[in-house]
């Protein structure tokens, strides 16, 4: 564990989770979930790496209303004034503003970390090194901070980072310029290149200089409420984002902030990292059965079949056939089967299409009924029967 007590985390578990879909939910969404069947959710299990390195008082948790209650049911140690719930979505430089004000109300020395909440980091040892150094680096400098990773593929669904001028500390150098998710010959390009890395969406930077950026390039919305005199306490703090946070603009901390600013700065990360919230980050984050299938917590039995994988509900039985490189995801309504290539962009689309042409439950929550026996493929009873003839 870090010894500075002024060292804080902030995990953001706001997002609806769409690109894991139908699995995650608009109103259960992935952060809550235990997906693999492990005893603990996305959110627990990043809570718990990083209170391995910081005081379990200096972790924030930043959501939005609609999952409140779920965080206090999952995360009953974290104190009701280290949950800062959003009246609406909004993307990640709003949810980061408002977190900076909250610390900086007691700490205004602080150095933060910010993480996403649905991350699986694969060396524990290395990520705990990699953060200690990222800490002393933002403490001395008035800088932001990226972890990036070494690309293992030419993946389109992820952003991109490029290292410019080495700065002399340890792995960490300019960065020259940002990608978000190339074409995939560009992300070929970008792996072969060995200049550019994966943007974990992990970052640190001390809180006075993050809060000069974003002062820098969002509306003064906060600031505002502060010059006025209005926020002196968390619960005038609390009422002031209720009525005032949808001014906010939704817009990343990436597009806000880091592609900006001046001093951002990237470290070269060898802690082994994926994105659990795509079917395909996933899928290369898990050790492979024969065929190099993955099968997440589900009862299957295969049969010429290779590089799918696979997430079914408990009691249900899987008999797969003859399929390569598919997605095969079933939660209670919904089945999906797509093929695992960009599937990120595919899942995105089916999701905007099911809203337009289906009913909101499929994107929402699961139906209260199950559908009658014989009306699927996927029957409440119990066995699938999926081979290549079935999808077409």
């Amino acid at each position: 564990m870090t010894t500075k007590q002024n060292n804080y985390c902030v995990i953001l578990a706001g997002g609806k989770g769409r690109r894991l879909w139908p699995c995650s939910r608009d109103r259960h969404p992935k952060q809550f979930i235990d997906f693999f069947g492990v005893g603990r959710t996305q959110l627990q299990q990043t809570f718990d790496r990083f209170a391995n390195i910081l005081p379990k008082e200096n972790i924030y948790i930043n959501t939005s209303c609609d999952y409140l209650d779920l965080v206090r049911e999952q995360l009953p140690e974290v104190a009701a004034d280290h949950i800062m719930a959003e009246p609406i979505h909004r993307n990640t430089a709003p949810s980061i503003a408002w977190a900076v004000h909250r610390i900086m109300m007691f700490d205004p020395k602080a150095n933060i970390i910010i993480s996403p909440s649905d991350h699986n980091i694969v060396n524990d040892d290395a990520f705990f090194r990699n953060i200690k150094e990222g800490l002393s680096f933002v403490e001395k400098n008035d800088a932001i901070l990226t972890m990036g990773v070494s690309p293992t593929r030419p993946e389109p669904g992820y952003g991109y980072i490029q290292k410019g001028v080495y700065t002399g500390n340890g792995d960490i150098y300019k960065v020259q310029a940002f990608t978000e998710k190339p074409d995939r010959e560009f992300a070929q390009m970008f792996m072969d290149s060995k200049e550019w890395y994966w943007n974990t969406g992990l970052f640190l930077s001390n809180t006075n200089y993050l809060r000069q950026c974003l002062y820098g390039f969002l509306p003064s919305v906060l600031r505002a409420g502060e010059m006025g005199g209005k926020i002196t306490t968390i619960e005038d703090e609390e009422a002031f984002i209720h009525d005032n946070f949808p001014r906010y603009p939704n817009i990343s901390l990436d597009h806000g902030i880091l592609e900006k600013s001046e001093n951002v700065y990237v470290m070269k990360c060898d802690f082994g990292w994926a994105d659990l919230g795509t079917w395909h980050g996933v899928y290369e984050s898990l050790s492979k059965r024969e065929g190099d299938n993955v099968v997440i917590d589900s009862d299957v039995i295969l049969e010429d079949a290779a590089n799918n994988i696979i997430k079914l509900s408990k009691g249900k039985l899987g008999v797969i056939n003859g399929l390569d490189g598919y997605i095969i995801a079933e939660k209670d309504n919904v089945l999906l089967i797509c093929k695992k290539e960009d599937s990120s962009a595919l899942v995105r689309k089916y999701v905007n299409e099911v809203q337009i042409k289906k009913e909101k439950n499929l994107i929402e929550k699961p139906l209260p009924t199950p559908p009658k026996e014989g009306s699927s493929k996927f029957d409440r009873g119990g066995i699938a029967l999926l081979n290549e003839a079935s999808l077409y």
